[in-house]
C-alpha cells in the first residue's frame, strides 16, 4: 500500500450532559471538511463501553506534516477548537499510516 495516505484516530471525552451537542459540532466540522481535496473518508463512532466517547477516524491524502501544514490552520478548525472547550474534557489523537487494507464498506445512517 502506497504511503500517501494518513489516518487520523482522535477519541473525545464529553463533559457529562455534552455528548450530543459535541456530536453535532463534530458532524458540522466533517460537513465542512469532507469539501477538502485532500479528504478521503470519516467515521463517528459512539463507545459502546464508554458512554460520553466519541471516535472519529479520518482518512486523507498526503502525510502528517502536509496534513498539519495544510489542514490544521483552516479558519473553520479556528472556530470548531475554540468550542471545543465547551463540550470535552480530554483528546487524544494517534496518526496512522496505512500499510494494508482488505475491503471497504459505506456506512450510512
Amino acid at each position: 500500500m502506497s504511503h500517501s495516505q494518513i489516518h487520523l484516530y482522535v477519541r473525545f471525552k464529553a463533559k457529562p450532559g455534552k455528548r450530543e451537542a459535541f456530536r453535532e459540532e463534530l458532524s458540522s466540522l466533517v460537513d465542512i471538511m469532507s469539501a477538502e481535496k485532500t479528504f478521503i473518508s470519516s467515521v463517528i463512532s459512539d463507545d459502546l463501553d464508554q458512554p460520553d466517547d466519541v471516535v472519529i477516524y479520518e482518512v486523507w491524502q498526503g502525510t502528517k506534516e502536509s496534513w498539519l501544514a495544510e489542514e490544521l490552520p483552516k479558519p473553520y478548525r479556528q472556530a470548531y477548537e475554540d468550542r471545543l472547550n465547551d463540550l470535552v474534557l480530554d483528546r487524544k489523537i494517534t496518526w496512522l499510516e496505512p500499510i494494508t487494507e482488505w475491503g471497504t464498506s459505506n456506512l450510512s445512517k
